[in-house]
């Protein structure tokens, strides 16, 4: 889902990355300098408050950008110059306010951003904002932001059910998607030479084991 996003304050041109450092601060995402403090950039929208902010470096491009999400459900990706993407989160109303944007944007790696709310588990591209997979939760089960966790290359989501034993309450996923048995990734960067996935992918049952 697209949604307009309102003209953000006056930004400078970003100082190398390395100097950088980002906070919110009250209507508000500042990039500021480490040693001195001053503030390179601002980025604020009209009557919104950031919930969450994730910093994501672009070695490609040189620069750092911060993924924020928004108290009316929006997600923006900025670099200090402009806006690069934005993408709406659906009712968002229903349980943002509550649940208070904890744990919402996890980086999974290869330049993807699962972006993890009750209903389901999307996955952006930064690069662009490009949708790469969606992944809903099982049914009369919710996925629970707050409680995932990184172990190597998974991120593992607590998916918490009234009557279903606990191998399905707890999925793994990395930036192709679900870690299943066999599966056939679909994302950047999947084949070695011959069309073959990678190895890991043919038995990532390994990567959940160790949790059990």
């Amino acid at each position: 889902v697209h949604a307009r996003v309102r003209q953000a304050t006056a930004a400078t041109t970003p100082p190398q990355p390395t100097a950088t450092h980002f906070r919110t601060l009250g209507a508000g995402i500042e990039a500021y300098d480490a040693r001195t403090g001053e503030t390179h950039w601002r980025y604020t929208r009209e009557d919104r408050r950031p919930r969450m902010s994730l910093p994501v470096r672009m070695p490609l491009h040189a620069r750092v950008d911060v993924i924020t999400l928004w108290d009316d459900g929006m997600v923006t990706d900025t670099d200090g110059r402009s806006v690069r993407w934005h993408r709406a989160l659906p009712a968002a109303d229903e349980w943002l306010p509550a649940q208070g944007g904890t744990g919402v944007l996890r980086p999974l790696g290869r330049g993807v951003l699962a972006v993890v709310t009750p209903r389901r588990v999307s996955a952006y591209r930064i690069a662009d904002g490009d949708l790469r997979w969606v992944l809903p939760a099982r049914e009369g089960c919710a996925f629970e932001p707050a409680r995932a966790e990184h172990h190597g290359r998974a991120l593992l989501i607590a998916q918490p059910c009234a009557h279903a034993a606990w191998t399905a309450q707890l999925i793994a996923v990395d930036d192709l998607g679900r870690i299943a048995p066999h599966r056939r990734p679909l994302g950047n960067e999947v084949v070695q030479d011959g069309g073959r996935p990678r190895p890991e992918h043919l038995n990532p049952e390994k990567v959940v084991a160790r949790h059990r």
